[in-house]
């Protein structure tokens, strides 16, 4: 195996990438599944419900519109607060996994680790 594969698994077992791994489910499965009960409720209330987001609270604008825009808007902001979140908590823990990886100091600082590996 090429010593730059052999790197790379290394890295991949690394403390650093498993804390790397962790931090991002531990963003991204919670927010996932908000947004999909959040959907599905939309969804089931147009479906089920009409009388309901048929209710006019202003106008011409009803429930259902509002449940709509705010599909949209939820959807920025889980964009914009992702955002934030990776450049606090993600991207520097990524930079220095990047940076040791180049750098070639992970393979050289477990060298037992790259000859029991087996891919």
């Amino acid at each position: 195996m090429p010593a730059s594969a052999e790197r790379y698994l290394e890295v991949q077992r690394s403390e650093e990438f498993a804390q790397l791994r962790h931090r991002l489910r531990r963003y991204i499965f919670p927010t996932t599944i908000a947004f999909i009960v959040w959907y599905s409720l939309y969804v089931l209330l147009s479906a089920y419900a009409r009388d309901f987001m048929a209710v006019k609270v202003i106008g011409n604008i009803n429930v259902a519109l509002i449940f709509g825009v705010l599909q949209f808007v939820s959807t920025f902001l889980i964009a914009w607060h992702y955002s934030r979140y990776a450049a606090q908590k993600l991207d520097p823990l990524a930079d220095e996994i990047h940076g040791t990886l180049e750098s070639g100091s992970v393979a050289e600082a477990a060298p037992a680790a790259n000859d029991g590996g087996k891919a």
